[in-house]
């Protein structure tokens, strides 16, 4: 099943592109307090139990031996993380709060004939704000789910009535919720490319665009389109996930899905200053080379 074998060769491709990825994590550990040698430690666990999730698929039992071999933890580091009690993984979810406002914008049900949010009642009614909480929790007081959107001011009281604010969930700005979105959404990315590059399985959509040479006011138009096309894209998948849910709520399915998309711009050669216009011989430098937009596909 697996398309690439342990070799001379691949480790230094993939030890040369660690590197790349590795370097927004690091600044993002810095910036946390998070230092090399911290770092290091707690990643001994997660090699000990990739190195588990590799054996498992073949004929070879995950000893100790068998773990810090392949892991390259050493055997009494082994030992250790196998006698100590393992926690059990958490899917990141979407805030209740998330998932009501996202139905009341994209549901047909609680829009007008503008597609438009409509306003809601608060109680009493066929389309009102306490129906739309009761069809995702009926555990969560639909009160406790309008004071969080009260908060964060993304709908307003209009009498009785609910007037939604805004066109999109914004997550209130608390690190720990952030964070753990963040960290759902980048491992899953990495999760698809990985599968793609590694394992003889269909192919995640994993794909970008790509374009330098390119002024700010382009930045932001381009940013601009991306966010528009992400709108188009969250609100088709957002729609048809609702009823493949609801369409599988009487079977056993046990898998999950995440579908997301992303815009990050830098200079395309961070090392170089802008003020640096002229080579170090006092010769003007070469300008930049300059790629057309092109769209990259993992195959």
């Amino acid at each position: 099943m697996h398309r690439v074998q342990p070799s001379a060769a691949n480790a230094e491709l993939a030890s040369r592109e660690a590197v790349r990825l590795m370097a927004p994590l690091a600044r993002w550990l810095l910036r946390h307090g998070v230092s090399y040698t911290g770092f290091a430690e707690l990643l001994k666990p997660v090699f000990v139990e990739a190195a588990r999730a590799e054996l498992a698929q073949g004929s070879e039992p995950a000893t100790q031996s068998a773990l810090s071999v392949l892991s390259g933890v050493h055997r009494k580091d082994v030992r250790a993380i196998e006698q100590a009690p393992r926690a059990t993984p958490v899917q990141a979810r979407p805030p209740l709060a998330s998932q009501v406002f996202t139905r009341w914008l994209t549901d047909a049900r609680y829009r007008g004939a503008d597609g438009k949010p409509r306003s809601l009642a608060r109680a009493g009614t066929r389309r009102s704000f306490e129906t739309l909480c009761r069809e995702h929790s009926s555990d969560v007081h639909p009160r406790t789910v309008l004071d969080e959107l009260l908060r964060l001011g993304l709908v307003e009281l209009d009498g009785d009535r609910l007037v939604p604010l805004a066109s999109a969930f914004v997550p209130a700005p608390q690190l720990d919720q952030m964070t753990t979105v963040f960290a759902a959404n980048a491992a899953d990315h990495l999760a698809a490319a990985v599968s793609n590059l590694t394992l003889d399985a269909p192919k995640f959509l994993e794909q970008s665009v790509y374009a330098d040479g390119l002024r700010p006011e382009s930045i932001d138009h381009l940013h601009r389109a991306a966010r528009a096309a992400w709108a188009g894209a969250f609100e088709s998948v957002v729609g048809q996930a609702r009823e493949r849910v609801a369409l599988d709520t009487s079977s056993d399915g046990d898998l999950r899905m995440r579908f997301g998309v992303y815009f990050y711009s830098e200079p395309a050669n961070p090392a170089t200053k802008p003020a640096d216009k002229r080579g170090a011989a006092g010769r003007p430098a070469r300008a930049p080379q300059r790629t057309a937009p092109r769209i990259r596909s993992k195959p």
